[in-house]
């Protein structure tokens, strides 16, 4: 038997032309009244002329708050006690992954149902039922908070999506794409690749891969141009949506494993780091899966995509390596210390993990 804790994803999903219109409908049959939107201050303003209809609902009473910046437990509780003391009976999170992940988090502390509205595709927050912790400084606490439940709804609009910065879609690209590197080694053991679960987790993650090398470069290209394509609902979908599934489907074994430890690490250790996004800095942690398992001839094959993105390839080129001594050791003892990295089917320990380090910018010394 298999202890597999799965959490799928939203209740609700709708993501088309004028589907944020639909919310109402959601409200009330949460019996909803009085509403807080919990917003960023770019994403507001993109999305408030879609939310028009939503907000001048007679029937609602809506409270706006504007977030800080980070998804910090400071934060998390300060939107927790606004909650309460306003009465509050259904949040919506606007914007992008921190707020999607404050949104769950804050609203976790007082069992409030809430729904989310991602104005950037660049992660899969909205999906999973997890929160990213950041310290108030930015730096990352070097853990995640994981909700019990999902979102009441994701609903959100491709013509509001593609009104963002293409750097983010394409952070999303590389924070999607990992999901089947991360996965593959762990989900093809012998032990557990038959379970139904694992193998739709493990199918979803594929659907990433192959979703991205086909269609990416064309979604970026028609975002840039505005162009609500084919192409850029797919790659857009995948971000949210399917990398989502593959840790919703087959649990802690296709959530993450290497890459992402090394983006927890890196974010707690380097105050550096902070002006790469989430996604560029898993792109990095992307080669170093592949490296630790020894599959140099796929970082080849990967550095033509991350070229066309400029996506950054290595430590070196984002001016964190070398490093102190100090700083490896606490990045490596941090990554050591990851259940997640030890899903996968290797001798993993301190040595070797600064020894890849080392390895990897040596190798990618060529792409600089």
């Amino acid at each position: 038997m298999m202890d597999l804790v799965i959490k799928p994803g939203p209740q609700y999903y709708n993501y088309a032309k004028n589907a944020i219109e639909s919310i109402p409908k959601l409200l009330t049959e949460y019996h909803a009244q009085k509403i807080l939107i919990l917003h960023g201050s770019i994403s507001w303003e993109k999305a408030k002329s879609f939310f028009k209809k939503v907000i001048n609902n007679e029937n609602y009473c809506f409270e706006y708050e504007q977030y800080h910046g980070e998804c910090s437990y400071q934060e998390a509780k300060r939107i927790s006690k606004l909650i309460k003391d306003k009465h509050i009976d259904f949040v919506i999170g606007v914007g992008g992954g921190k707020i999607c992940d404050l949104t769950m988090l804050a609203t976790a502390y007082t069992m409030t149902p809430f729904g989310l509205t991602p104005t950037i595709a660049s992660n899969c927050a909205p999906w999973a039922a997890l929160s990213v912790m950041y310290k108030e400084n930015g730096l990352a606490e070097g853990n995640s908070e994981h909700q019990n439940h999902n979102a009441a709804f994701v609903i959100t609009d491709p013509y509001l999506v593609i009104d963002s910065p293409s750097r983010y879609f394409i952070a999303g690209i590389a924070d999607t794409i990992v999901k089947w590197y991360e996965s593959d080694l762990v989900t093809s053991q012998e032990d557990i690749k038959d379970f139904p679960l694992i193998r739709m987790g493990r199918f979803a993650a594929k659907i990433c891969q192959e979703t991205i090398i086909n269609e990416a470069e064309q979604a970026v290209k028609d975002m840039k141009n505005l162009k609500v394509t084919e192409a850029f609902l797919h790659v857009s979908e995948v971000v949210i949506v399917i990398s989502g599934l593959v840790g919703g489907l087959a649990g802690k074994y296709a959530r993450n494993t290497a890459a992402h430890t090394v983006h927890d690490a890196l974010s707690a250790v380097l105050p550096g780091i902070h002006k790469y996004l989430h996604g560029e800095k898993v792109g990095y942690g992307t080669f170093y899966q592949l490296a630790l398992e020894g599959k140099w001839t796929e970082i080849d094959c990967l550095i033509p995509l991350y070229k066309k993105f400029d996506l950054p390839i290595s430590l070196t080129q984002m001016g964190l390596y070398p490093m102190t001594d100090e700083d490896m050791k606490a990045i490596v003892q941090i990554m050591n210390n990851k259940e997640k990295i030890h899903l996968l089917p290797l001798e993993i320990n301190e040595t070797i993990l600064e020894d890849v380090y080392v390895k990897l910018e040596e190798f990618l010394k060529k792409y600089n």
